[in-house]
């Protein structure tokens, strides 16, 4: 059984910070979808879903993704 501090721990660790990081990041895009796209929904909305939804496993793709190496 988990005490109430390591329950909020485990909250703010896994889903506030993560939220958080999304939020703040310039790296999450704009919050309004491209010109010409028909989703309502701009690239920084898409990853907090994904956060809100995956929790640290929606975080860690969200951070994989920006760490991609240039084509050659």
């Amino acid at each position: 059984m988990l005490s109430p501090a390591a329950a909020w721990t485990v909250v703010i660790a896994g889903y506030a910070l993560p939220i958080l990081h999304v939020l703040l990041s310039s790296a999450a895009g704009p919050w309004k979808p491209p010109a010409g796209t028909r989703c309502p929904f701009g690239p920084r909305v898409g990853w907090l879903i994904i956060v809100l939804l995956l929790g640290v496993f929606g975080w860690l793709m969200f951070v994989l993704s920006k760490r991609r190496r240039p084509a050659l």
